[in-house]
């Protein structure tokens, strides 16, 4: 839509290599700091990462904290969240302009290397890896590139892959999830020096802002937020595709020109974005002011159209329930409560929870995580009660609303990964109920203290052993199991009352008989935790 820039010539072939690259953009040469900067600052360049930081201020830190020593420029390509596809886009297809950005940011600030960081395995990182041996071979030949040093970085990757901290930790070798504490990446990144860190979409952008120049770079888009925008468009849409057009142009020629109805909501932002209804939809405007006039933030560029054909509610539970599933795990919000938040959605889209359950749940992970995917999934079902009430009342009243869970709202196809489940010992077991208390999002107590339990993800494993070490009775013991195996059983007091042990008696554990025979003799039931 409107003119094409970051995805010019790409209407006559698939890839961009160099002398094509060269052809349509030609050589940028070597800029100043200070006239990049001056640049940047008078179109307010921004992020297009979703954080939408102010590009100059990135670049000015990041040449004050490494004065006269080494830095490092680092190219953010972990597309992580499910629903975008724009970064992948434009390294698979125009990967030059990307790197034409960080070269030039990377020469005026005397950096040490360039480093992309993208999905390991993908398309994008071999299109990458393919154009950086283009250019060293023009220079082999004779060409004029750059000879900053340019390196490819595969990283494992999943939803949390591309937040700063996250991608700078995998960069160094390390586990790719946030740090604890955070650090900015401007004065301890990269092998602990400077990084001046950025999205895939702003290198190209600012590739585009040295060739152009401010004042023809601005001559599209609002005046405060000049240029265009890469918009990945899926969901219900009947062509899906990542869209560059200028900001200012309205939502519904966009959810047009893809042939999508807005039916029951247009997601945008992503998963830690915000529904718009139907109505909010027709007259919100592509910016990032207009979409917070609509209600909702830009982010990424993210539109996802729901269409009619699948349960709204559904759908917003099965995004919850991912979200909670690529946890961290390494603090109480993201542990504990995204959990809790997936099962009181779940339960609410079954009909048998309440939306105060909800709401609860997630006041509990509000402002309390050491990133921002708690606030960021917070935000998303928070959104989804107000955009779907209509939905969720009848939910309430009949379990369903009648419309099938379709899978609209795209997710990742994955690999089976480890879980564990904890087996008991029923003849040790006590029914003390620590195991309870240590794991209390994956082991319930019955009605007679004993516990049943919920299969454990890879990243509790070490909180799991935790609770058998510390089980008094040694009754338990952690199993390894690609989720096919069969379900651990209930407590044998708990079959008794439910009358399953008259039924399957061969197949359950029978209750200890003390003092001889006869009956068994109970000596307690239930137990403290």
């Amino acid at each position: 839509m409107g003119p094409a820039r970051l995805t010019a010539g790409l209407d006559h072939c698939r890839r961009l290599d160099l002398p094509a690259h060269r052809t349509l953009h030609g050589v940028v040469e070597p800029r100043e700091l200070g006239e990049l900067i001056s640049y940047a600052n008078e179109v307010d360049m921004r992020g297009r990462g979703g954080a939408a930081f102010p590009f100059a201020r990135k670049l000015r830190a990041v040449a004050d904290a490494a004065g006269s020593g080494d830095s490092v420029v680092l190219v953010n390509g972990a597309e992580g969240e499910p629903a975008s596809s724009k970064d992948a886009m434009l390294l698979t297809r125009n990967p030059h302009l990307v790197l034409d950005g960080a070269v030039l940011a990377a020469e005026a600030l005397g950096a040490r290397e360039v480093i992309v960081a993208t999905a390991g395995g993908e398309v994008a990182e071999a299109s990458v890896a393919a154009a950086v041996a283009e250019r060293r071979a023009a220079n082999i030949s004779g060409g004029a590139e750059s000879r900053v040093p340019i390196r490819v970085v595969g990283i494992k990757e999943r939803f949390i892959s591309g937040e700063g901290g996250a991608l700078v930790r995998a960069v160094n070798g390390e586990e790719g999830i946030p740090p604890g504490r955070k650090k900015r990446a401007a004065t301890s990144g990269v092998d602990g020096l400077p990084t001046l860190l950025s999205n895939t979409e702003t290198y190209a952008q600012f590739a585009l802002l040295a060739e152009y120049g401010p004042e023809k770079y601005a001559s599209v888009g609002t005046t405060k937020e000049p240029g265009t925008i890469l918009l990945t468009v899926s969901g219900g849409a009947a062509h899906g595709a990542v869209i560059e057009t200028p900001t200012g142009t309205l939502l519904a020629d966009v959810l047009a020109l893809c042939e999508a109805e807005a039916g029951d909501g247009v997601l945008v932002g992503g998963y830690h974005g915000a529904w718009l209804s139907a109505d909010e939809a027709q007259s919100a405007v592509i910016s990032r002011e207009g979409m917070k006039l609509a209600g909702a933030t830009l982010g990424a560029g993210i539109i996802v159209p729901l269409g009619e054909s699948t349960c709204p509610l559904g759908e917003a539970a099965r995004v919850a329930s991912f979200l909670a599933a690529e946890s961290a795990g390494q603090c109480g919000p993201c542990r504990l409560g995204l959990p809790d938040v997936a099962k009181a959605i779940c339960a609410l889209a079954e009909g048998t929870g309440s939306v105060d359950a909800v709401r609860r749940s997630v006041r509990v992970v509000e402002r309390r995580g050491a990133c921002f995917h708690p606030d960021g999934t917070a935000k998303f079902v928070l959104s989804a009660l107000d955009a779907f009430e209509t939905e969720i009342a009848t939910h309430l009243e009949h379990g369903s609303c009648g419309r099938p869970v379709r899978g609209v709202l795209p997710m990742p196809e994955r690999e089976a990964e480890v879980e564990f489940r904890l087996e008991v010992d029923w003849s040790r077991c006590q029914g003390h109920g620590l195991c309870a208390h240590l794991l209390p999002e994956f082991v319930d107590l019955d009605d007679y203290g004993f516990p049943s339990f919920s299969k454990i993800p890879g990243w509790m494993a070490k909180e799991a052993r935790r609770a058998v070490d510390m089980c008094p009775a040694l009754a338990l013991r952690l199993a390894q199991t690609t989720g096919d195996g069969p379900k651990p059983v209930g407590s044998p007091l708990q079959l008794v009352k439910d009358g399953v042990l008259k039924k399957a008696g061969e197949s359950i554990p029978r209750l200890t008989r003390v003092n001889g025979g006869g009956a068994p003799r109970i000596t307690r039931v239930g137990g403290t935790a």
